[in-house]
């Protein structure tokens, strides 16, 4: 009988870790599947904005500064050396990348000014520092100033390592695949 007993303590303390993880992941992909429901959720890894899980919102209205945005960016000569670089991820944007998030600081027609930090039409932009060089000493360009055209945005992330419009430059809004909104998100 005492054998009995030991064997169904030992059981039950083997079988309470597996349950608890099983009922987690079924609760997660319970939440995961309400959620998705209300549109499509993405894991922002970088930390560009917060990390953890994000819900992409359809944009009905022309994007405003402000906004936190999930953007594909073009398949073009800055965005090939940026994957080169390993500064995007893999992913299913134009040239097998991620999309970035970012919030947008300044629309079409704004005036954007590059120095030692970036200015829109005037007023600093605060955490917007460009960097020389990368975390590898590899050598960095900073956008030109210059008006944001027709169509595009400027992009930036308050991160200090963050690869941004201070770069690559505006984006076009065509790439836009909606606003980004927290769901579950941990910023460190």
């Amino acid at each position: 009988m005492i054998l009995t007993t030991m064997s169904q303590r030992t059981t039950r303390a083997r079988i309470r870790p597996v349950a608890a993880i099983l009922s987690a992941g079924a609760l997660l992909s319970f939440a995961l599947f309400i959620g998705g429901a209300a549109g499509p959720l993405r894991i922002n890894m970088t930390p560009s904005e917060p990390l953890g899980l994000w819900r992409v919102v359809a944009l009905d209205r022309s994007t405003a500064v402000g906004d936190v945005v999930f953007i594909c960016p073009p398949e073009n000569g800055a965005m090939r050396e940026a994957r080169k670089r390993g500064y995007l991820r893999s992913g299913l944007c134009p040239g097998g990348v991620a999309p970035l998030i970012k919030t947008v600081i300044a629309v079409a027609g704004q005036q954007v000014a590059s120095g030692a930090s970036v200015s829109v039409d005037g007023r600093v932009v605060p955490s917007s520092g460009l960097a020389q060089r990368d975390g590898k000493g590899r050598s960095l360009s900073p956008f030109p100033s210059g008006v944001v055209p027709q169509g595009q945005v400027f992009l930036h992330s308050s991160f200090a390592g963050s690869y941004d419009s201070r770069y690559f430059g505006p984006l076009p809004v065509s790439g836009i695949l909606g606003l980004a909104q927290e769901v579950l998100t941990y910023a460190p």
